[in-house]
């Protein structure tokens, strides 16, 4: 029966400057051969008197020796093979050296505690019967001295824990220890490759965090650049039409295109500000831990130059007891300034709002005229949704179905908010304003409604005209009333 010792598990994983064989390293197998050595000087040298006590030629005693000393050298590759052969020698009073050696490589290695019980209480015995013939026979052959028999027996067995309890319990302590260090040596690798899993997903969350940040941006310059963009073209056809026939009127749709112009450019102005390096170098692709943060200070910049904040002051100070909106804007408070800013635009828009101005209502307040949202003021994010619904439908509506009148409605439900705009066909029937799609429009607005679980259904009436209604529920924590 041979065993592994620990040692030979070290070995397997190997380490830098390992040794040959089974040594895990070059100073464990030059130990080997010097304990070895030794050994083999030993057992040959006792060799000598144990032939000449048993009648044979001293050079059997002295191959004997030669034979058991070398067995050392695979002491940490077959532990139990070295403790085998100690014992088997014993009977001719050789292979001290082997014998200690061998019970502390036995117990420090990883095989069975039983096998370890079994082999040191062999090792205990047959040293204790060698030692008490060997004594009995030295009182039978010294004049003089009679001990007990009690007392060679005690001495005997002293002689036999002495020289096989140390090494077992040296033995047992180093393994002990051994496998300490390696489980701790696992654990750390462990935790050092669940640090690095960590540190994977943690790029991979900032890497999602800038891309969100990246969409959130571009469907922001889609909502409010293009719309304003838009009600550009519109006033500069509008201003084409009435040059010569009205100038007053001609000369306010080129005031109203200048403003709006200068909106699109600050707004776009902000943005590239931001998205670019001071060398102008973009980076968007920099992976700095920061970027998600100026991405949406970008984004809520945006927002905020599109809501118009003296309107929305008004407004809510009207409608909601002189209380001003709390953080971005845009709010639905300022759907009546987005409204006349279509109305302007040459749009006939009506807009309506159902519901108690709370957000508490069931829908039997009846409708309100046009002006404003009833001052509800919700969850930041809520109010922007519907804005943006709002303000890309009437974009749809110049770019695809100019002339065609539009209604806005507005209703407050217990949980939810809802909106609907509506148009009917265009009064140039198939053609539209000229204006470019991305064809993002709808996606955009989709995805707003969707991210805050709402439901959002757009598709063309039995009119000839296009629909398009959201409702968004407020949450829990959404309403928060003023």
């Amino acid at each position: 029966m041979t065993a592994t010792g620990a040692s030979e598990s070290v070995a397997a994983r190997g380490t830098p400057g390992g040794g040959p064989w089974w040594w895990a390293r070059r100073r464990s197998a030059v130990l080997d051969v010097v304990l070895a050595v030794l050994s083999t000087a030993e057992c040959a040298a006792e060799g000598v008197p144990f032939a000449h006590t048993a009648g044979v030629p001293v050079a059997v005693g002295v191959l004997l020796g030669l034979v058991a000393g070398p067995v050392l050298l695979v002491r940490r590759r077959w532990p139990v093979a070295v403790v085998l052969v100690s014992i088997a020698v014993m009977p001719a009073e050789m292979g001290v050296l082997l014998g200690v050696v061998g019970l502390y490589s036995l117990a420090a290695s990883d095989v069975p505690r039983r096998i370890i019980g079994l082999l040191a209480g062999m090792t205990v015995a047959g040293t204790v019967l060698t030692t008490f013939l060997s004594m009995r026979q030295d009182v039978v052959t010294e004049p003089g001295f009679h001990p007990p028999v009690w007392f060679v027996a005690l001495m005997a067995l002293t002689v036999g824990l002495v020289l096989s309890a140390p090494p077992v319990l040296w033995g047992l302590y180093v393994g002990a220890r051994r496998r300490l260090v390696e489980s701790l040596r696992e654990r750390a690798d462990g935790l050092e490759r669940e640090l690095s899993l960590l540190a994977e997903r943690a790029e991979e969350r900032a890497e999602w965090a800038r891309n969100e940040e990246r969409t959130r941006i571009a469907r922001e310059m889609h909502d409010v650049v293009a719309h304003r963009v838009s009600l550009m073209v519109v006033h500069a056809a509008a201003l084409q039409a009435v040059a010569l026939k009205d100038p007053e009127k001609a000369s306010r749709n080129a005031a109203l295109v200048g403003d709006m112009g200068r909106q699109a450019l600050t707004e776009l102005r902000e943005m590239l500000g931001v998205l670019r390096t001071a060398e102008g170098s973009a980076v968007l692709g920099s992976g700095g831990s920061d970027e998600p943060e100026r991405l949406a200070a970008v984004a809520s910049r945006v927002s905020q130059q599109a809501a118009g904040g003296a309107v929305a002051q008004a407004a809510a100070g009207g409608s909601a007891g002189g209380a001003e909106p709390e953080g971005d804007g845009p709010w639905l408070s300022e759907l009546g300034e987005l409204v006349e800013q279509s109305r302007a635009a040459g749009m006939a828009v009506e807009f309506a709002v159902q519901g108690a101005a709370d957000g508490d209502g069931d829908g039997d307040a009846g409708e309100v005229a046009a002006g404003g949202s009833g001052g509800s003021r919700y969850a930041a994010r809520v109010e922007q949704t519907v804005y943006r619904v709002v303000q890309e439908a009437l974009t749809n509506v110049h770019k695809h179905a100019p002339g065609a009148r539009a209604r806005v409605r507005l209703a407050h439900r217990a949980g939810e908010v809802a909106v609907q705009v509506e148009n009917g066909p265009s009064e140039r029937g198939a053609t539209d304003a000229g204006l470019p799609s991305g064809g993002n429009g709808l996606v955009g607005m989709r995805e707003r409604v969707s991210a805050l679980g709402g439901v959002f259904v757009s598709g063309p009436t039995e009119a000839g005209g296009f629909r398009v209604s959201a409702v968004v529920p407020l949450g829990a924590s959404a309403a928060r009333a003023v």
